[in-house]
């Protein structure tokens, strides 16, 4: 008999571009990926989830000759930091792809050649306004009071020689499939922004190459031109699971593009436009979050309040990190970074009413020398429907808070029942359902905060479970009380 195929779910963060060391706001989108890649790896699907570094450009170059070194070099040396960052935060990620990478190089130039074969790519003459900060030409409409927006420098006047992919040719099908929810957009607000853009704007074919940037891609059949950095960087997302061999199938089209509010507009034009152009199906859906604020002001080098996450991990635990930056910020809005909220969070969440819990438990638990068994009391508490909801709805700060009405719901059993008055079958009832509970408590925070979900897992002796295993049974593991979770920290 031949099993059942699992669920698949492909989940990608943007690539991020090496011109500078990992952030707070990379760390961000990355931990967010991974939670809800562990919480479809819960409920037992097959899950690819990819990350990693876009290392081709003009601010590559021009970065990599500041800090005296060969662009290739100057790659290899933030990727790795990167690599550094994502272990250090406990990131689950299953490839971690660079544009520099050989394989997909190679697909790159095998992309250029089909498109241009097909008549997508042609040759022509390019004046506009370029941003370097942008990567990319800015029109006047976008500009604010004659500089880009994001970068507050006025653009360049180029002119030069390029080649031009034939993004006019996929308007309205981009409108409709937008507007039909065939590529669905998140949050709404983000939608109607596309959907209002692709109303008031027809879309216009993009330059695709450059002559004077020297750090990328060459054009196949003419390399005195470098591919533009955003068509290279959009296919890691195929490239990244094997495109074009047959293995990428498996998991395309991607579930879910988690990626920054700014880059959303090219995401959701020139992106899938280059997959319907190869004659392949555009991802399922887009997931645009907010920025980052720290103390209320604009995260930047220049204030020197640039928020390192690898120290912010190292100084109070990577789950501590993961746990405030999904359980403050409702995804998809900007947030404010604030330390003194972080400690207080650590204080009051994750120590006197996670950390507490499992202790209490623990040490009545130890302490009971009969046969631990009972009827499930607190089962009623425990809302997985509700969970699921709100993961389904990437509305993670809410599914945060369904389990912690879970763990306060189980405090507060202890103090109603007075367990530390009970003996035999009363006490042997109640820490029945408060290790089941301990138990479902590990599962449903390992996504979040996988590190705790595996020390509750040695302290009860029990296996890591799924989603599945989310209800009240026997209770079969061995208690190993260890020390608290998480330590107080001095605000």
């Amino acid at each position: 008999m031949i099993g059942l195929v699992k669920k698949k779910f492909y989940i990608t963060t943007p690539i991020y571009y090496v011109n500078a060391e990992p952030h707070l706001g990379h760390a961000y989108t990355t931990i967010a990926a991974d939670a809800i890649a562990r919480w479809h790896k819960l409920k037992g699907e097959d899950v690819f989830f990819l990350t990693g570094t876009d290392e081709h450009g003009e601010k590559i170059e021009q970065a990599a000759q500041a800090a005296g070194k060969t662009p290739k070099r100057f790659c290899d040396e933030i990727a790795k930091n990167f690599k550094g960052a994502w272990k250090a935060l406990n990131i689950s990620y299953d490839n971690f792809i660079r544009t520099t990478d050989v394989n997909h190089v190679k697909a790159v130039e095998k992309t250029l050649k089909m498109l241009h074969g097909s008549g997508y790519i042609y040759k022509g003459k390019y004046e506009g306004m370029y941003c370097v900060g942008c990567e990319r030409y800015r029109t006047e409409s976008e500009l604010v009071d004659g500089k880009c927006p994001d970068h507050l420098k006025k653009p360049e006047v180029v002119s030069e020689e390029s080649y031009f992919f034939s993004l006019s040719k996929f308007h309205n099908i981009l409108y409709q499939k937008i507007k039909h929810g065939d590529i669905e957009i998140k949050p709404d607000s983000r939608r109607n922004e596309i959907l209002s853009f692709l109303e008031n704007n027809k879309l216009e074919d993009i330059s695709i190459s450059r002559e004077k940037v020297k750090w990328g891609i060459k054009i196949p059949w003419d390399d005195s031109h470098t591919t533009y950095v955003w068509v290279d960087a959009f296919l890691n997302y195929i490239t990244g699971i094997g495109w074009p061999n047959k293995r990428f199938e498996e998991y395309w089209p991607a579930d879910l593009h988690l990626i920054g509010k700014d880059i959303l507009r090219v995401h959701a034009t020139i992106w899938p436009a280059q997959l319907l152009a190869l004659g392949l199906k555009a991802p399922k859906k887009f997931f645009a979050h907010g920025y980052f604020t720290i103390d209320g002001q604009k995260m930047s080098k220049t204030l020197g309040n640039v928020v390192d996450p690898v120290k912010l991990a190292k100084e109070y635990s990577s789950d501590a990190v993961r746990y405030y930056l999904l359980r403050e910020f409702p995804f998809g809005e900007d947030g404010n970074f604030s330390e003194r909220e972080f400690i207080l969070k650590i204080n009051g969440e994750l120590v006197a009413d996670l950390g507490n819990l499992i202790y209490r438990v623990l040490t009545l638990a130890e302490k009971f020398k009969g046969n631990i068994e009972g009827q499930p009391e607190l089962d009623k508490h425990l809302h997985l429907d509700e969970l699921e909801h709100y993961m389904e709805n990437l509305e993670l700060h809410k599914a945060i808070e369904t389990i912690w009405e879970f763990v306060r719901a189980t405090n507060k059993y202890i103090n109603i029942k007075e367990a530390w008055k009970l003996k035999d079958k009363e006490l042997s009832q109640v820490i029945y359902n408060l290790l089941e509970a301990c138990r479902i408590i590990s599962i449903l925070v390992s996504p979040f905060m996988p590190d705790t979900s595996e020390k509750i897992n040695k302290q009860l002796g029990v296996k890591a479970g799924g989603l599945k295993d989310c209800k009240f049974g026997e209770f079969t593991g061995k208690i190993k009380r260890g020390g608290y979770l998480f330590e107080k920290v001095e605000v």
